[in-house]
């Protein structure tokens, strides 16, 4: 059929090799994710038809511009040179496209389990570390050349099998032509329309979910769809119900609110007078699982160090990420809010002079200062930093570009970098930069705030040589370097004055991984956060749930401040305490509290799961109206305040 002659033979022949060769990448993922998918013989019959109905949308979109080039060249043009030079040189590199396409998503889908979604969407925008963390990750030269002779290959055989020659030899007129140009066309405009990427998701299995998707199709779905509107999607309560709820979740002995009744600013009062003002220095740990530890069943003795100080330090044992990217873990951190749907703010426009824990900090006379091991250009982290406040520095891989930045950034000289991969320098190197930083305020007489971003825990998990045994380019030997560059730091630290006033922070910025077989899999938000050396405080491990958002108001608590508050989170040690966890990606949104975890979804979609975490047993039971107000309160009343100008500084 392919080889009649038909203007339209190579189109169509591309169609079914796309289908054929997504049919086989969507087979060896369902082969890889077998168990979790949990599949019977009606759900692989599901996961086949809609990836047919995915890939053949993709392959109608991939052929638009072709086809109307073929309905507009004209009759005498078809068997000349520069028709046959486009098509083979067209043809050539769509397929080389595919391929790499194809390759991604086997890659993608080893670091996330998942098809493409917003962060694939993220790291084609920054193109530098991706660039070379593929470089750094694979044999590039290799992986080039067998998708270069792959896709040879497959244009040689579209030439035996005389597929180009149907095309050039045919002699369609203008009016059939249009006939199957219009035909041809109205396949995309149709998906455009009645196509959701959604429909995927519509079984109770995330794997299965992902299966049914297809790559490039989930990849332009996610860069539609990079902020989504709460007030739009997803269920809610009027608005003076929801912050009439929040604000008695947030009210105790020690608050009094000062702003409107759509709002949550309010005074935190401490009694106690003894009041300390230590530097705090909190060093975020890239993709650093709380399972990693030994204090959280790890038998492979990857921490000695966190575990040792684990021991000596203020330690929450039940804290949860409230996502699965660094930008979301820096929102946590820094504005203590809960994830509202799509990109973090920490990415999104109109970010600057927010109430951040950064503005605690300045009330307290603090400097305040972000440090990252990469180019801070990357997911918008300089721009949002210095838009509320902080100094910055980091390794600029960037000279072109123009952040704009209102506050002060010095670059780490090349002099002082033993090591650097795709993302940035070490973490030896970044802490060697934070202690220079140190020394140079305190002998100034400055307090100081510093935020500190590592990543050496991240793909390629290459680090400095010599510094630990395990071999370099395995998720195993960067977690334990960065265990002993924690201990390089402390052992610096302790030979400096300024050591006995300060505070050490270490918590993660999400989980190593957030794949399984459910949307939010609560595990894989458990992080390990330690607070060391701090004032007056004994070691105690805090049991009661918490999410990350309640770090600093429970160490502003430790250290007796008073302060102005505009922050979700919560003192876990105040009597009126109710445990809870806050957690989501870019769209299900999760409220967890005892063993009830309440899912909300865009089309005002709501779930209750219980919950058991000796079995991370996630089982559907009937809604809990109770719960689903308080989640509601809490993601709708964020994204109020961030969309109406709530979260600004006074």
């Amino acid at each position: 059929m392919l080889r009649a002659p038909n203007r339209y033979s190579i189109l169509l022949g591309f169609w079914t090799l796309f289908i054929a060769l997504s049919f086989l990448v969507r087979t060896v993922l369902l082969i890889i994710s077998w168990k979790n998918a949990a599949i019977s013989i009606g759900s692989l019959f599901s996961i086949y038809f809609k990836g047919f109905v995915f890939d053949l949308g993709v392959a109608s979109f991939f052929t638009v511009l072709y086809a109307i080039y073929l309905l507009l060249i004209r009759q005498k043009w078809n068997q000349s040179r520069l028709n046959k030079t486009v098509t083979y040189v067209g043809f050539f590199l769509t397929v080389l496209i595919v391929m790499f396409s194809f390759f991604a998503e086997f890659t993608f889908w080893g670091e996330f389990e998942s098809r493409f979604n917003f962060i694939a969407v993220d790291y084609l925008i920054y193109t530098f570390e991706v660039v070379n963390n593929i470089n750094q990750s694979y044999p590039l030269p290799y992986l080039i050349g067998g998708m270069v002779l792959v896709t040879s290959l497959i244009t040689w055989w579209f030439y035996k099998r005389g597929i180009f020659a149907a095309s050039f030899n045919s002699a369609m007129t203008f009016r059939s032509r249009s006939i199957v140009t219009v035909a041809l066309l109205l396949v995309p405009v149709f998906y455009i329309f009645n196509v959701k990427n959604n429909w995927a998701e519509r079984t109770d299995n995330r794997y299965r979910a992902e299966l049914s998707k297809a790559g490039i199709y989930s990849f332009f779905s996610a860069f539609k769809n990079n902020e989504l509107s709460y007030s739009e999607f997803y269920k809610k309560d009027p608005d003076a119900e929801v912050f009439a709820r929040m604000r008695n979740l947030l009210t105790d002995s020690s608050t009094k609110f000062t702003g409107n009744e759509n709002e949550i600013y309010r005074q935190i009062t401490s009694n106690d007078t003894l009041v300390a003002r230590p530097n705090v220095i909190m060093i975020t740990i890239e993709s650093f699982s709380a399972d990693f530890m030994t204090r959280f069943g790890n038998t492979e003795g990857l921490t000695p160090v966190l575990d040792s100080l684990s021991k000596q330090s203020v330690l929450f044992t039940n804290m949860y990420a409230t996502g699965t990217r660094t930008v979301r873990g820096m929102e946590a951190l820094t504005l203590a809010v809960p994830p509202t749907p799509g990109s973090s703010i920490v990415r999104r426009d109109d970010n600057a002079n927010l109430f951040t824990v950064g503005s605690i900090f300045k009330d307290a006379g603090y400097k305040r200062t972000f440090f990252y091991g990469g180019d801070g250009y990357f997911d918008n982290m300089n721009k949002f930093f210095s838009g509320n406040g902080f100094d910055i520095v980091d390794h600029p891989n960037t000279t072109v570009v123009n952040d704009n930045l209102v506050t002060t950034r010095t670059a780490i000289a090349k002099k002082d970098i033993q090591f650097e991969n795709a993302w940035g320098i070490c973490d030896e190197d970044i802490y060697k930069a934070v202690i220079r930083d140190a020394d140079a305020d305190y002998k100034e007489g400055k307090k100081f705030f510093n935020f500190v971003m590592t990543t050496s825990n991240h793909r390629p998990y290459t680090y400095p040589a010599n510094k630990i045994s395990i071999p370099q380019g395995s998720r195993e030997g960067a977690v334990r370097y960065t265990d002993f560059a924690i201990g390089k730091l402390l052992e610096e630290a302790k030979t400096k004055p300024w050591f006995a006033n300060t505070v050490f922070i270490f918590v993660a910025d999400h989980c190593a991984s957030s794949a399984g077989k459910n949307e939010i899999n609560v595990s894989k938000y458990h992080i390990p956060c330690l607070v060391y050396n701090l004032p007056n405080a004994k070691p105690v491990e805090l049991s009661p749930i918490c999410s990350q958002i309640d770090l600093y108001p429970t160490l502003f608590s430790y250290l007796n401040w008073s302060y102005k508050s505009n922050l979700f989170g919560e003192n876990i040690n105040a009597a009126k305490y109710q445990p809870r966890a806050l957690m989501g990606t870019y769209q299900k949104l999760g409220y967890l509290k005892n063993d009830t975890l309440i899912v909300l979804g865009p089309q005002q979609k709501a779930d209750c799961y219980f919950y058991k975490k000796q079995s991370e047993e996630q089982k559907q039971v009937p809604m809990n109206d109770h719960l689903l107000h308080e989640a509601i309160a809490n993601y709708q009343s964020a994204y109020q305040l961030y969309k109406n100008g709530g979260m600004r500084e006074k």
